[in-house]
């Protein structure tokens, strides 16, 4: 049942001194330090830190931030500790998971998270029906421009090329051939061969 803490700085200037400070005084007999931006995922002292700790541990930071990189980042390596029987704990906002209380506001966090997402979703989802409606699609532009549908086409048409060799001209797959000229499949062997 140890109390192990947690300190991340997000500048190389900074010090750590007033969270470990915090830490020491709240009886963590072990202090993990990073430093580095939140939104760096590599925190080296994090991970030790959890894997350092065992179940009946509390993880405890100074500040909630401090922690984890996002909302959601913040719910999932909680919710991955609860899951491992460790304790959270976060000095400045009074949150303490081994509490009901603690609990309470940690389940609030997460579904707060939860809604997050679900609204990012129907965001995006609103914001692609939008571009759809104005005639604008997503993902990759096509490689397959006009000018060389056409010359695929007059290719294929002319039965002399295999699909390898009207690929190679284009500069372009065989699967994007296949996709443009539809049911229509360029043959696969030259009719000029005796096949």
């Amino acid at each position: 049942m140890a109390l192990v803490g947690y300190a991340r700085v997000s500048t190389l200037d900074q010090e750590p001194s007033l969270q470990e400070d915090a830490l020491q005084a709240a009886g963590c007999e072990r202090i993990f330090g990073d430093r580095a931006s939140g939104a760096l995922a590599d925190r080296p002292e994090l991970a030790r830190a959890l894997e350092y700790v065992r179940a009946g541990d509390t993880l405890v930071v100074w500040r909630l931030d401090r922690l984890g990189r996002s909302l959601r980042h913040l719910v999932e390596t909680v919710t991955a500790l609860e899951g491992r029987g460790i304790g959270f704990c976060s000095l400045t906002e009074s949150i303490d998971t081994t509490t009901p209380g603690g609990r309470l506001v940690f389940h609030v966090f997460a579904a707060l998270a939860e809604f997050e997402r679900d609204l990012i979703r129907e965001r995006t989802q609103a914001g692609l029906s939008a571009a759809r409606a104005r005639g604008r699609r997503g993902g990759r532009p096509t490689v397959m421009s006009a000018e060389k549908l056409a010359v695929a086409r007059s290719m294929h048409d002319s039965r002399e090329h295999t699909t390898a060799k009207i690929a190679e001209v284009l500069g372009v797959s065989r699967a994007t051939l296949y996709r443009h000229l539809g049911a229509a499949r360029p043959v696969e062997a030259s009719r000029s061969d005796g096949g």
